[in-house]
């Protein structure tokens, strides 16, 4: 096998990191949401509104996953 098919190595140092990115990121756009929920008609509010939940579940996700990332890196350390 030549060296350009070699997959890459598993490399899961900045997970926790890029996961702490993505919590701050998602609860910015929740926030982003909420102020354009104020001038919004109805089934525009509702959308954002549902919206939000589904980032808010997500927010508990990745936060479920920098737990387990960070118990993985403290183990192989």
């Amino acid at each position: 096998m030549t060296e350009h098919n070699k997959p890459k190595p598993d490399d899961r140092s900045d997970n926790v990191e890029k996961l702490q990115e993505m919590v701050q990121d998602t609860l910015q756009n929740i926030e982003k949401a909420e102020r354009t929920m104020e001038n919004a008609d109805g089934s525009e509010r509702q959308a954002i509104a549902d919206k939000n939940e589904r980032r808010r579940e997500a927010v508990k996700g990745f936060r479920d996953e920098i737990k387990d990332e960070a118990a993985d890196q403290e183990r192989y350390e």
